[in-house]
């Protein structure tokens, strides 16, 4: 199941994890595969902090994903203080006073004195280039990713200039087209299965066609992935690896509360929903009281990316302080594949499942040829 990115990246598995938990990624990696590390909920700072830990903890590679929308509210401007102050202009009270009122409806407790909510994260150029000039500073950094658009033509350069590649998420063979002609080296296809950020699209009607509009640009096939069987359909295709994400959210390794982790146990494949409520581009988790305020029409719509989030984020973290409190009105991002993820599991065995079931399917694919050659 060796692919050419393996080789190019110093991997065993093209298999590729998108987490926001450095254990998870430090697990991914050292069983084989390449772990990511999210950064858009750091600060340069705190993102320094994970990076070294995961320096002393990863034997092998690991990357970096950012967030730097191709489109989003005060873009152009680099000064994060001044692009933050000029946003929170464009808030109205209303949409801050409904999420608090939401909150308050379902007895999640206001944040300890000392604790601040996050305001803008690293949803736009300007916040998010310090991460990735944090993430240049680690030598096992080897691939930086981007979603929700391409990179701008500096960030490309900038990762091109140090060594490393760079890799940007679609949902659409034209967005995968423009990511090809800006440099982008690997194209993740992403489908609508997929958790976080998505489109519209199926993961099985848009694999084939990213693959065919970008060769000889190599695609990572996501969306739904969770099996070495779906993965073994997708390097069939054509793909050179998977991207996983929702699958690690139930991992031992992960650092997910509780009432949260049971959430994704419970859930089924049909409890899902694409929705702007929190982020402000259609992102698919689990439904909740909390989206389907914000889908009702008599309620305040959500906003756009950054705005919506700068209107949540003090909710997102609420349910991070009381989790228990918020299970009703959480953000629990997540894919389809939420409706096997049943049990928690060790990385390193999800990991290892996942080849043995590449091995078995295409061992079958194998003796099926051999079966009609015979015949």
């Amino acid at each position: 199941m060796r692919t050419k990115l393996c080789d190019d990246l110093g991997i065993e598995f093209p298999i590729f994890a998108f987490t926001h938990c450095r254990d998870v990624v430090a697990a991914v990696s050292n069983a084989g595969g390449m772990g990511l590390l999210g950064a858009v909920g750091f600060t340069a700072e705190q993102l320094a902090v994970e990076l070294e830990w995961l320096d002393e903890h990863c034997d092998k590679p690991y990357g970096v994903d950012v967030v730097i929308p191709g489109k989003y509210e005060g873009m152009g401007e680099m000064d994060p203080a001044k692009l933050e102050a000029e946003l929170a202009t464009m808030i109205p009270e209303e949409h801050r006073e409904f999420a608090r009122q939401l909150l308050a409806d379902h007895g999640v407790p206001d944040l300890p004195d000392d604790q601040i909510a996050p305001a803008l994260l690293g949803w736009t150029e300007a916040t998010a280039s310090p991460l990735i000039d944090e993430a240049l500073r680690h030598d096992k950094v080897r691939l930086i990713a981007n979603a929700l658009g391409t990179p701008p033509a500096e960030v490309i350069e900038r990762i091109h200039e140090s060594g490393r590649k760079i890799a940007a998420l679609c949902g659409a063979p034209a967005q995968a087209v423009r990511h090809q002609n800006a440099g982008v080296d690997i194209i993740i296809a992403q489908g609508t299965e997929g958790g976080g950020h998505t489109g519209d699209v199926g993961s099985m009607v848009l694999w084939p066609q990213v693959i065919d509009a970008v060769a000889p640009t190599p695609v990572l096939a996501a969306g739904g992935i969770g099996t070495g069987r779906q993965m073994a359909a997708a390097l069939a295709m054509g793909a050179e690896g998977v991207w996983t994400g929702s699958l690690w959210l139930t991992v031992e390794e992960a650092d997910i509360p509780p009432a949260q982790m049971q959430s994704y146990l419970d859930a089924t494949s049909r409890d899902t929903v694409r929705s702007r409520s929190w982020t402000g581009k259609p992102c698919r988790m689990l439904r909740n009281d909390w989206t389907d305020a914000w889908e009702n029409p008599e309620n305040p719509q959500p906003l756009g990316m950054p705005l919506q989030f700068m209107v949540t984020g003090e909710a997102v973290a609420r349910g991070h302080q009381y989790p228990e409190q918020a299970k009703d009105v959480n953000f629990n991002p997540v894919g389809q594949i939420v409706g096997s993820m049943n049990k928690v599991r060790r990385t390193k065995d999800v990991i290892m499942e996942m080849v043995e079931e590449y091995l078995e399917a295409t061992a079958r694919l194998e003796s099926l040829n051999a079966a009609a050659a015979g015949s």
